[in-house]
């Protein structure tokens, strides 16, 4: 499996990164929406997840999930919004834009096996 890590802080990719690699993924990683978008575009194989936050410059993250939406190639993509943005409002944009789950900053990595499990990116009853 694949997948792709999109957020602002370094920190927080590397974090995500090695709970997916923990997970069986290989993941690439962007700084915001825009560099994700030439990430994506350079790569054959598409990832099979996008972790994606909120708040980022230059594309935020719900700019990002519009983008991929509206394109054929990654409209297999399973998008998963990892923010601290955590009003019901947000939440519901952002999944009416085409995001499949929403994980609320801070999380615990049992948490995010949790939600990977619920869209059957990872087995059920996986634990880290």
């Amino acid at each position: 499996m694949h997948a792709i890590v999109i957020d602002d802080s370094r920190a927080m990719r590397l974090i995500l990164r090695r709970i997916l690699g923990q997970l069986g993924f290989e993941a690439v990683e962007a700084e915001d929406g825009q560099a994700a978008l030439a990430v994506l575009a350079g790569m054959d194989q598409k990832p099979d997840l996008a972790l994606i936050d909120w708040n980022m410059p230059n594309m935020n993250g719900l700019e990002f999930v519009t983008a991929a939406r509206d394109d054929p190639a990654l409209r297999e993509m399973t998008l998963v919004m990892v923010t601290t943005e955590s009003e019901q409002s947000q939440i519901v944009r952002a999944l009416a834009a085409g995001a499949h789950e929403y994980v609320i900053k801070p999380f615990t990595s049992g948490a995010m096996v949790e939600k990977l499990a619920l869209l059957g990116l990872v087995p059920s009853g996986a634990s880290l």
